[in-house]
Parts: C-alpha cells; sequence; structure tokens
C-alpha cells in the first residue's frame, strides 16, 4: 500500500479526557491478512479510528478473527505476538504501538465499569510521539486493493469497481466501467456499452439496485438501461454472484449493487472538479463533459452532492441488413413470379426444384435480403447527480437521505440508402455466382450474386428521439447496540421515457444486381435497360409514406426494508455468531402506451403525396454534409438525402399528433413481500478457519395486468373494449442458499456457494393485452399467471490473497434453469361471432388462445471464472509501480438456439470466452495504463427461426495518462477504441458477412482538481 505520512495531532488527542468506550462488536470475520487491512476492516465494521506509525509498528500478519468477537478482544488476538498493543486516546480512537518494556504498567483500555483518567502526558522518547496518520492517495492500484479487500471480506461470491476506478478509466457510462470485471460482459450499440450481461445470461437476468433500491427503468421490461447512469456520480459497485437470504431475489445471473458517495465515506471536506473535451475520429466533434462532488462534515452532520454534465456525438458508418432470405419468397409466388424462379434456379444454379409450394425444400435455397449503406449520428445531453445529508452522533447511529436524479436524452439520425431484393414485386432474373458447397453439410446452396427484376430501392431518413428522466430518494436508518444492530430504509425510484420516432421514406422498383463484397455487400445497376445508378436518381424515388411512432413509458416503484442483526458469545453454540432476519415490502408498477401513424399528405387522412411526389421535390443535401465529419467512409459513395430536420417541420402538419394505440398498450402492477433469515457460523475444522452463512428468502408475489382486448362490431368493424381488463396472478417462492469459506492456508480461501435463485417473468409475456385473428380464429395473450424462472445453482473456488494486493482466483459454477418462457396453445374461448365486412354474420367460432408459458424441462450453463491482480514491484524493486488486472471467463450452455433446420447453436448471447487485460505503472506523479477488452463470438439472432446470425468476435484497446501537476491538480489523456476497431457479423459462415460498422475511436483530454 502506497502512503503518504503526516504528523498528527497526538498532543491534542492526549489532552483529552477519555471516556467511557461503548462496546462494539465485529460483525463479519476478518481473515489472517497484513496488519493494516485486518485494522481498516475492524474500522469498517466498529467505526474505530486507528492511528499509528508504519515505522515503528511495522505491517505484521495477523492471524484470522471469527465474527461476533468485541473490538477489545478483536485487537487482543490481532496484536498477539506482534509486539504490539494497543491503547485508547479517546472513545473512537485507539493508537498501536510498541508494547511498554518489561517492568512498566502499559495503559488499560477504558470500560465501562471504570472509566479511565486521563491520559499521561508522554515522556519525549514515548512510542507514541512517532505516532503518524495514514492518508491513502487515491490511485488505481489503491482502488484495485480496496476492491480486493471487498472481495476478500464479502462471505459469497463477488467483485467490485470502487470510485477511482470507476471515474477514472476512459468509460463513456456506468455499463463500459463494469465490462472489466470477471464474468460481466456488456452489449454494444454502435460504439456504446448499452446493457450489461453477467455470466453471459440476457440482460433481464440480472437484478440492479442502487443504494439497496431496485432500480427503474425506461425499458420495456425488466432490464436497466446502464448508459443513462453517468459513472462520475457513482461511489461503489459490487456484483454479487452468489446471493445470500439477505439479497433482494430477482437475478438469476447476479445481482449488481450500486452505491452513490455519504458524506461521512471521507475523513474531511471532499471538493473535487473535472472537466473534458472528447474527440471522435468520425463525427470529428468535439465534445464537453463535466463533474464535480463537494462533501464536508459539520459535527454530527454531513453533507454532499455531486453532479455530471456531458454532452457525445457519436457517429456510426455501417453496412446491414444482409440477411439470409428463403427462396420460398419467390417460388411460393403465384403467377409468373415463381415459375421464373423456379426456371433461372435450374438455368443458372442446376437446382431443380421438385415442389414450388414445399417450404422444407425452398428453404435450403438462400439470397440475399437486403442491402443498406447507412450513416448514424447519435447525440446525447446526459446530467447527473446525487445529494446526501447525513446524521451521524456517533459510529453507533447514523440517518442518511439520499438523492439521485438525472435526464439522458438522445437523438439518433439514420440515413439510408438501401436495396431491398425480395421486394414484392421481384424475382430473380440471372443468377451470376452461386455457392452449393460451404453449406452442404445442411443441404443448402447459397446465391452469391444475382440479378433481380425488381429491387425495392429505398432512401430513409430515420430519427429516433429519446427522452429519459430518472429520480431515486431514500431513508436509511442504521442503530448498533451492544448485540443488536438495525438497519431500515424506505425509498423510491422513478423513470419516465419517451420514444418519438419517424421515418421518412421514397421507393424505386427496378431491375439491380446485388451480391456479397468482401466484408458486406453491393447494389449494383444490372443489365437490364431498366437498371438505374440507385445513389444518383432522386428523381426516381416516389414518396411512400412518413411514417411515426410514439411511445411512452412509466416505471416507479416503491420500496421498505428492515433488517435485524442479533450477534452472540453462547458457551453452549461457540460456532454461532450472528442471526440476522428482515422484511422487505416493494410496490412495483410500469405502464406503457404505444401508437404509429403513416402521414401520405399534406393533411389529416391525405393521400396527396403518395406516388406522386418525388425525392427531388425536397431539398436535398449530400450525405457528407448532414451529418459531421464528411462523406461515407466505408465505400466510395455519397448520395444526397433529405435530412431529418427538413423533414420533421415540412411532413408534420398543423395539428398532428401520432394517437396510442390500445392494442398496445398495458400495464403491470407487482407487490413483493420478502421475509428471510439467516445465520452466520465461525468455528474451526483442524487449524483451518471456517465460516459459513447459511438462510433462506420466503417471497411472496402479486400481479394485477392491464389490457385493452379486441372486439368485432356488429357492422364488421373492429375495435377495443372500452377500458382495459384486468387478471391477477400470484405465485410465492423459498429460496435457499448457503455460502461458505475456508481459510486454508494464510491467504488461500476456498469457497463455495449453493442457492436457489429466480427471475420474474418480463412484462411484456405478464401484461393482459389481447390480439386477434379473425380469419384464423386465434387470440393471442399475455399471462398474468407466468411463474418465474428459476435457477438451481452452485461454485467452488480457490482465492489466493497477497500482502499487497495481489489476487489469484479461480472459480467453477453451474446453474440448472427451468420454467424458461414459451409460446404455447393454452385454451378455447368458446362461441366467438365473426362478422363479415359488410356486417353479416360470418358464423360462431371457438377460438384458440395462445399465450406465453413456463416450459417444461431444464437447461444448464456452466462456466470458469479466473482472475489475477498482481501488482509487480514484488517480484524486483525495478518493477516498483507497475501491475497487471487480468481475468477470463470460459462458459458453455446446454440450450441451443432454435433452428427450425435443425442447425445447432449456442443460447443467442451467449459468448463462449471472454477476457479483460489491463496492464498499468503509476507513481507519485505519473500514472498509464492500458487494456485489453475481448468478448468471443456468438450467435445474435435465428434469422427467419431458421439461420442462425453471429456476431464475431470483438476485442478493444482503451487507455488511460495521467500527470499530476501539483498534488491537487491532475491533468489526463484517455482514449478509446485505439485501434478502431469494427464491429463485424455473419450468417452462418464468415463467407456471408451480414454487417460492417465502424464508429471510430474517441479522444479524451481532461483535468481534474481534487482538495
Amino acid at each position: 500500500m502506497r502512503r503518504t505520512l503526516f504528523l498528527s495531532i497526538v498532543l491534542a488527542l492526549q489532552a483529552m479526557p477519555v471516556i467511557a468506550q461503548d462496546a462494539r462488536v465485529a460483525s463479519e470475520a476478518i481473515p489472517a491478512q497484513s496488519l493494516d487491512r485486518s485494522l481498516n476492516a475492524l474500522s469498517r465494521q466498529t467505526g474505530l479510528q486507528f492511528v499509528y506509525s508504519a515505522q515503528t509498528a511495522g505491517n505484521p500478519q495477523t492471524r484470522a478473527i471469527p465474527a461476533g468477537l468485541a473490538a477489545d478482544e478483536v485487537l487482543t488476538q490481532l496484536l498477539a505476538g506482534t509486539g504490539l498493543r494497543h491503547r485508547y486516546l479517546n472513545p473512537t480512537t485507539v493508537t498501536i504501538e510498541a508494547e511498554a518494556p518489561q517492568g512498566t504498567a502499559p495503559t488499560a483500555a477504558p470500560t465501562a465499569a471504570a472509566p479511565s483518567q486521563a491520559a499521561a502526558a508522554p515522556q519525549p522518547d514515548d512510542a507514541v510521539l512517532e505516532l503518524e496518520s495514514i492518508q491513502v492517495v487515491a490511485s488505481y492500484s489503491r482502488s484495485l486493493e480496496q476492491a480486493v479487500e471487498l472481495k476478500r471480506a464479502n462471505i459469497g461470491f463477488s467483485d467490485s469497481v470502487v470510485a477511482t476506478d470507476v471515474a477514472d478509466f476512459p468509460e463513456q457510462n456506468l455499463a463500459e466501467a463494469l465490462q472489466r470485471m470477471p464474468g460481466v460482459t456488456i452489449e454494444r450499440n454502435k460504439g456504446l456499452g448499452t446493457k450489461v450481461n453477467v455470466r453471459g445470461l440476457p440482460s433481464e437476468y440480472t437484478q440492479v439496485s442502487i443504494n439497496d433500491l431496485a432500480t427503474a427503468s425506461g425499458s420495456g421490461g425488466r432490464d436497466v438501461e446502464f448508459d443513462i447512469f453517468a459513472s462520475e456520480i457513482i461511489q461503489q459497485v459490487t456484483v454479487q454472484k452468489s446471493p445470500t437470504a439477505a439479497d433482494e431475489e430477482g437475478g438469476i445471473a447476479g445481482n449488481v449493487k450500486i452505491s452513490t458517495a455519504r458524506p461521512f465515506d471521507y475523513d474531511d471536506r471532499k471538493l473535487v472538479f473535472s472537466a473534458e473535451g472528447a474527440h471522435n475520429s468520425i463525427s470529428e466533434e468535439i465534445d464537453p463533459k463535466f463533474a464535480f462532488l463537494a462533501s464536508d462534515t459539520w459535527g454530527d452532520w454531513g453533507g454532499l452532492v455531486s453532479f455530471s454534465k456531458a454532452r457525445r456525438t457519436n457517429r456510426t458508418d455501417s453496412t446491414s441488413g444482409i440477411n439470409f432470405r428463403p427462396m420460398s419468397r419467390f417460388l411460393g409466388a403465384s403467377g409468373t413470379r415463381g415459375a421464373q424462379a423456379e426456371a433461372v434456379l435450374e438455368r443458372d444454379a442446376d437446382v431443380v426444384i421438385n415442389n414450388r409450394a414445399n417450404t422444407a425444400e425452398s428453404n435450403l435455397i438462400v439470397f440475399q435480403d437486403k442491402v443498406g449503406d447507412r450513416v448514424y449520428v447519435n447525440e446525447q445531453d446526459k446530467w447527473g447527480a446525487t445529494a446526501s445529508l447525513q446524521y451521524k452522533p456517533s459510529n453507533r447511529f447514523s440517518l442518511s437521505f439520499d438523492a439521485m436524479v438525472g435526464a439522458y436524452d438522445a437523438t439518433e439520425d439514420e440515413y439510408d440508402a438501401a436495396a431491398y431484393s425480395a421486394s414484392s414485386r421481384s424475382t430473380l432474373e440471372t443468377i451470376h455466382e452461386y455457392d452449393a458447397d460451404t453449406l452442404s453439410q445442411y443441404g443448402m446452396v447459397v446465391l452469391r450474386d444475382v440479378s433481380y427484376t425488381a429491387t425495392q430501392h429505398e432512401f430513409l431518413s430515420k430519427e429516433r428521439i429519446s427522452k429519459t428522466d430518472y429520480q431515486q430518494y431514500s431513508v436509511d436508518l442504521d442503530w448498533l447496540g451492544d448485540t443488536w444492530r438495525l438497519d431500515a430504509m424506505a425509498g423510491f425510484s422513478g423513470a419516465e421515457k419517451t420514444l418519438d420516432y419517424s421515418n421518412l421514406k421514397h421507393v424505386a422498383y427496378a431491375p439491380s444486381r446485388t451480391r456479397w463484397t468482401g466484408n458486406s455487400g453491393e447494389t449494383i445497376p444490372s443489365a437490364n435497360p431498366a437498371s438505374f445508378d440507385m445513389y444518383n436518381s432522386p428523381s426516381r424515388y416516389l414518396f411512400e409514406a412518413y411514417e411515426t411512432t410514439l411511445e411512452e413509458i412509466s416505471d416507479d416503484k416503491y420500496a421498505a426494508q428492515v433488517d435485524f442483526t442479533k450477534t452472540f458469545d453462547l458457551a453452549f453454540a461457540p460456532a454461532l455468531r450472528s442471526v440476522q432476519f428482515g422484511a422487505r415490502y416493494t410496490d412495483k408498477s410500469k405502464e406503457r402506451q404505444y401508437g404509429e401513424l403513416k402521414i401520405t399528405g399534406p393533411t389529416a387522412g391525405s393521400t396527396a403525396w403518395v406516388n406522386t411526389r418525388t425525392l427531388a421535390d425536397s431539398p436535398l443535401q449530400s450525405i457528407g454534409d448532414i451529418v459531421p465529419g464528411g462523406g461515407y467512409s466505408l465505400k466510395g459513395l455519397d448520395w444526397m438525402q433529405v435530412s431529418n430536420e427538413y423533414a420533421r417541420n415540412a411532413f408534420r402538419y398543423a395539428g398532428f399528433y401520432t394517437p396510442f394505440d390500445d392494442g398496445q398498450y398495458y400495464r403491470v402492477d407487482e407487490d413483493v413481500t420478502a421475509l428471510y433469515a439467516m445465520a452466520d457460523f465461525a468455528f474451526d475444522v483442524g487449524q483451518v478457519p471456517v465460516t459459513v452463512n447459511a438462510g433462506a428468502r420466503y417471497v411472496d408475489t402479486s400481479v394485477l395486468s392491464f389490457g385493452f382486448h379486441p372486439v368485432q362490431n356488429a357492422d364488421g368493424t373492429t375495435g377495443y373494449t372500452d377500458s382495459p381488463v384486468s387478471k391477477k396472478g400470484s405465485y410465492d417462492d423459498l429460496l435457499p442458499s448457503l455460502n461458505a469459506t475456508a481459510e486454508l492456508a494464510e491467504g488461500l480461501l476456498l469457497r463455495a456457494a449453493a442457492s436457489e435463485t429466480m427471475m420474474r417473468p418480463s412484462l411484456t409475456d405478464i401484461a393482459y393485452k389481447r390480439t386477434a385473428s379473425w380469419s384464423s380464429f386465434r387470440f393471442t395473450d399475455g399471462n398474468p399467471d407466468l411463474q418465474p424462472t428459476y435457477a438451481k445453482q452452485w461454485e467452488v473456488g480457490l482465492e489466493k490473497y497477497f500482502d499487497n494486493g495481489g489476487l489469484l482466483a479461480g472459480s467453477y459454477f453451474r446453474k440448472k434453469i427451468d420454467g424458461v418462457v414459451i409460446n404455447s396453445f393454452t385454451g378455447i374461448v368458446p362461441d366467438v361471432a365473426v362478422y363479415n365486412a359488410n356486417g353479416t354474420l360470418n358464423g360462431v367460432y371457438d377460438f384458440d388462445v395462445y399465450q406465453p408459458v413456463n416450459a417444461d424441462g431444464t437447461y444448464e450453463v456452466e462456466g470458469i471464472e479466473l482472475n489475477a491482480q498482481l501488482p509487480l514491484g514484488t517480484l524486483h524493486e525495478s518493477l516498483e509501480g507497475f501491475g497487471i488486472n487480468a481475468n477470463y471467463t470460459w462458459l458453455d450452455s446446454s440450450l441451443a438456439g432454435e433452428s427450425d433446420l435443425g442447425i445447432r447453436t449456442p443460447m443467442p448471447g451467449l459468448a463462449e470466452k471472454t477476457y479483460n487485460f489491463t496492464a498499468y505503472y503509476e507513481n507519485d506523479r505519473f500514472d498509464a495504463r492500458v487494456s485489453y477488452n475481448h468478448k468471443g463470438e456468438y450467435v445474435e439472432s435465428i434469422g427467419y427461426d431458421m439461420y442462425p446470425i453471429w456476431r464475431d468476435a470483438y476485442g478493444q484497446v482503451d487507455m488511460s495518462i495521467g500527470y499530476r501537476l501539483t498534488d491537487n491538480l491532475k491533468l489526463t489523456l484517455k482514449g478509446i477504441n485505439m485501434t478502431d476497431e469494427e464491429t463485424t457479423g455473419y450468417t452462418m459462415d464468415p463467407a456471408f458477412p451480414t454487417m460492417y460498422e465502424r464508429s471510430g475511436r474517441r479522444i479524451s483530454l481532461g483535468i481534474r482538481a481534487d482538495f
């Protein structure tokens, strides 16, 4: 540990009268480790402050101490055999000093029964005169060290990042700050981390809380959009991978616990200000970011505020949409289209069709669905703030009010020049190249280069405006008695999100030729005389529609929790250290409204522009002039397009609005009552100290879900019920958990954990809305009776901790998951009257009902996690300041992708291998870090439920360099994606690429002042 030593105000401390010392109990076991780490752990648990001279006291190894002992007894055992003693200067300050010479009576610690007199004035050669306080310098290595301390102290499997690490590395948001943790990967959207996956499972499998409150989200489901959170306002994040009974349920993958800062987290007044400018290599924009934190305490009171504001302009150039389309699209068409496709296949590819209507045959012949050249510009304005007011009259009582508010506004402009090969008017004209070999094991033929009779060419100007407001408020009370501890919390978390989407669509039908190229695809004129240059013929494109959608989501969560802990020191049950029990109540409500409208003329209901207005009738700009950063970077292409700014002003007529669709509305209310109890045990097995946490959590959940149901009127028209229809659902669960740790040798821990966890059904599945197919006599409903998805899981691992903050760890885990949700036939609604369009009765029918249900059977996910954190200075003095931090995760799943062709794939979204490597160097003035983050290839989706679409492995290099100009001023240079990596993917085989996407590198220069 690097320390800066200052002379303490010892004489002032000694002049104070020492009053009776409160009984303080260490509620958690302290493992065998260095003295400074043990004292840090004891300070966190009891509130005692320790001052000592590192030179005088040294830093000896201390023995493991079980939980439940009084602070005096802990100190006595820690210092036994070290030649050191402890002495109270006042009720909360303890010195660690050399034992008194033989024959000298030591100063006794004060007790409640016999308060000691004031400490005697020291003699000039007294060891106390050499006391020095310890001030930890904020550094990357220290943040890693603190994260290791948290991991070691936790009874279960977990990993953490702390404030210095979160704020100092070049992450753009909280999701990216977590990507370097073992077993954690992120989902990227156009170069920006958005969602977090723990151990390869989908993001909705993870429970997220901020200050112990389950986090509200603007998403339509349960998953949390991490990109709305600025990393600068976060104090600590822990990913809990093996739960205890006290942890809130809901995360099969794990629990992400986020904490913001409080004033008494700091020893004294704290003021931090930072400013940064970042440059994106493609957009060539410079984006500002500002943040500050101010904290102070006044006697028993403390206050803290923090604020962060950032603007981000990111541009992504992409070719995408190049997926497989089955030949049934053409062979199944009536008239000449199907016959011509059959004839061209036989003529140009020697493929003989036995039955054009047989999809089992035609699905094995594929062609390119669509080729699009796309430019995205994403502009984000994000701000976040926290406030904390804390009353702490002693280390035995604390009352805190915490607030976290913020807003995240994003506008994404997308400009497409695309060619839809599989248009409803087209068919095959000439096959120039085909591939019957690459996918021959599946009996598939891929048409690589084809001319079509009537490709649908599209110019699309798309605009997505997203606004999210987030707020959270909570009150926490902590009280510590002699053997009791009370923790209570009540709070609210809310999010409101609005998404306003529009798409200006111009279309031209003409013959063209589409083919795969080296890393994507392209569309060029064909030999047909009617073909044309799709990029430079604006008068050929006819207006089809200006499409709009509007979505509003509100999410409110209220929660209250109370926890009691009782410590024991029982002669008849010496292993029992503490019992904890508590209750939690949560009230959640999420409501979604959605609507869409097509504008086809200058007034409501008008169709005057359809097939009459052309692209050339609007003012056009070169794509390089509409978006920042110049021309399209992936190909030597340029085209003229309508800007979204013009489209919004020109096509949204006066009085326009997007009406909400009753069929898309839902609201889900969910009330949860949870009770839990658990116990901590500490005992020795031979010479091996063992700690065990065992408990169970009972959860009772009730659901009330609302949605509109369709009706058919007697005149043949259709509509919806006048008000939403509601339905209740409920379930209750008992979730046991067991965590154990054994210290096999000094610093060598064996951990084991087993538990049953659950993930609640997605809100869209339990939303009680209904859609109808009047011609197929079928209803599709949500299902409020859905039960959770469950996982029985266990894990075992070895962890080796070193004196210098180093760590080597490895673990194996397995999850057995059942109750996965699928859609299935669930019943019949009898005697439904169906009317014809003219109002006559068609008949009375029984309608089949299909709903999401919990599937029978289970699947397993297993994996290995390896973690290494090694300061290298202990190997050789020339390596002082150097270090590495690395982790590797291997995953496997028995759940295969659901391909109707029988093609087995990994579970969509699961990357088999991920790893991170960071190398760093730092001294008193300078620090430098370089990090490589790698996620292996994975199946992104199954196209048409048949063709696996893969996302290629992706690795990214980030760096950070800092120089401390003064003790309070630091200059930083940071870089994201320094090697300018592209995001790529393919369908089934790399020979058939589906996307090629560049988001560029991002370089930032910043300054930070810390007082």
